[in-house]
């Protein structure tokens, strides 16, 4: 058996355990105490049983408390319950807390501004509530994927500093979603919070300690990037929260069906999807090719549409994603990030594949946070029965790949007596109840590489094997996880200079005040 094929068994064998556990030695004597939903949920969804499984290092005593300690919260919050109407309008509109944009590896960014929280037991509940909405909103979007806190102390003053909301919030990330948490920012920490803030690391523990960033404004920009920070952060995001609506998770319209130029049309989008496969053409032979202009006899249109199609045969060899996201109704390929090449290798296009398991139509569209660069092939359309669909996607124009740039797949099953037609598309998702709908998200990620030629459409490409890829891959989280490790070093380093000089100033004004009180 191989190491993969025994780790993959282990947890299964600790899934079951946990659940067998919590049934007869939980839910037996607390049913009362826990939300039916949430005890069926955690029968039927591996992935939630392995994120406290995994916070509790596979211990499942450990996990056993945390789960009783999550549900009862739950339940007592109504978690399963919250929505827009269960917070105050004042709240939702004053922007204290929001999802927006993502940090340098990807992560969704959740916002806190501390300058409009003022400490008040009044409210604290509703706050409460605020927080628990927003994490539940985007743990059902995201199922795992982990969020970066951006604590905004930026004019911040006395009345807001609430060490209760802080724990309850540590809490969150600790006991109630674990395994959500990337790292904290602390941008802009007034020197009169730093005592407040040693208390807060007794709570986080030793391994969330090194997820604590404390940044001013030229350091946030180690972590996110300007595109998503706002101009009192040295940024360039003109995003403002307003509500409503809430926030629509960043994906925008237009689809893209054709580029970011919407009144193109049928001859211009022809003459796009020739100069491409010209393109391509010449990548693989580097022959010189015929003038899409010129008239040609059938026999070389013949012709012409086999090397095309020998080309598109060889791209999907070479492109074919090897992940999988197995989703109710499609599986989505790759399962969380869409590659592209670099400029000089020339990989400019990037392939979704999409296959339908159920044994109804499923309809599906394409959105993606950055309609201005990319294009979508096709992007809003069906899948028929046990069916998939390839999706081409492309840069427009030449413009840059970012990994902050999001794609978006809905889906949902359609009614077999449904035409398919682009009315009757466009009326469907009209119609179509959002808890119908399957959503999944992929990331962008670019290889660079100074040798171009390794990344090229040549025949000797589409003989590289999965096990030289899975390397490649290896050796990039190795030195990502080192980039991370010095990272943590220096902002330690930092971090202890920034103590000292603090103890510093509190020593100095202490021997100014002795000596005024020594001559007064």
């Amino acid at each position: 058996m191989s190491p993969i094929q025994n780790h993959a068994q282990n947890k299964a064998k600790l899934i079951s355990e946990t659940r067998r556990r919590f049934e007869a030695e939980y839910v037996t004597d607390k049913s009362d105490k826990y939300d039916a939903r949430d005890v069926e949920r955690l029968q039927q969804d591996d992935n939630w049983v392995e994120s406290y499984l995994s916070w509790r290092h596979n211990i499942v005593d450990e996990t056993l408390k945390m789960l009783d300690e999550s549900f009862q919260w739950r339940k007592e919050i109504s978690v399963n319950d919250l929505n827009e109407s269960s917070i105050p309008r004042w709240l939702l509109e004053i922007g204290v807390i929001y999802l927006h944009g993502y940090d340098k590896e990807g992560n969704k960014l959740f916002w806190i501004r501390v300058k409009y929280h003022i400490k008040d037991q009044k409210t604290i509940s509703d706050k409460k509530k605020l927080i628990a909405f927003w994490l539940e909103r985007y743990a059902k979007r995201e199922n795992g994927k982990p969020v970066t806190v951006m604590f905004d102390l930026s004019e911040t003053g006395i009345n807001s500093i609430d060490m209760d909301f802080v724990r309850f919030i540590i809490n969150c990330f600790k006991v109630y979603y674990p395994k959500y948490l990337s790292k904290i920012v602390i941008f802009d920490m007034p020197w009169l919070m730093n005592a407040a803030f040693k208390i807060v690391k007794t709570w986080l523990g030793p391994e969330a300690v090194s997820l604590l960033k404390f940044t001013s404004k030229n350091e946030v920009q180690d972590y996110v990037s300007v595109e998503y920070l706002p101009p009192h952060m040295g940024g360039t995001d003109p995003f403002k929260y307003s509500y409503p609506p809430l926030v629509d998770d960043d994906f925008q319209t237009p689809l893209c069906e054709n580029g970011p130029i919407t009144s193109e049309d049928e001859t211009s989008s022809k003459e796009d999807i020739e100069s491409d496969g010209k393109e391509t053409l010449e990548t693989i032979s580097n022959e010189e090719q015929t003038p899409l202009v010129k008239k040609i006899n059938p026999t070389e249109s013949t012709s012409k549409a086999e090397e095309n199609e020998k080309v598109d045969s060889k791209m999907k060899a070479f492109k074919k994603p090897l992940s999988v996201f197995k989703g109710p109704l499609l599986h989505i390929s790759p399962a969380e990030e869409l590659y592209f090449g670099n400029t000089e290798s020339g990989e400019k296009k990037t392939l979704i594949v999409l296959t339908n398991v159920t044994k109804n139509i499923v309809a599906f569209k394409v959105r993606t946070t950055a309609p201005e660069k990319y294009r979508v092939k096709p992007s809003n359309s069906s899948c028929d029965p046990g069916a998939s669909v390839d999706i081409v996607v492309s840069p427009h124009g030449g413009l840059t790949v970012s990994a902050q740039d999001r794609f978006l797949i809905m889906a949902a099953e359609m009614e077999q007596s449904s035409g398919t037609g682009p009315a009757e598309l466009t009326q469907f998702w009209k119609e179509v109840p959002r808890n119908k709908v399957m959503e999944h998200r992929l990331r962008c990620h670019t290889v660079e590489s100074s040798k171009p030629n390794t990344l090229t459409l040549k025949d000797n490409a589409f003989n590289m094997s999965d096990k030289t890829s899975e390397d490649i891959c290896l050796q990039l989280s190795h030195l990502l996880e080192s980039n991370r490790k010095l990272e943590d070093q220096v902002q330690r380093c930092i971090w202890f200079q920034q103590l000292l000089l603090s103890l510093t100033m509190l020593l100095l004004a202490f021997v100014t005040s002795f000596f005024y009180l020594l001559y007064s």
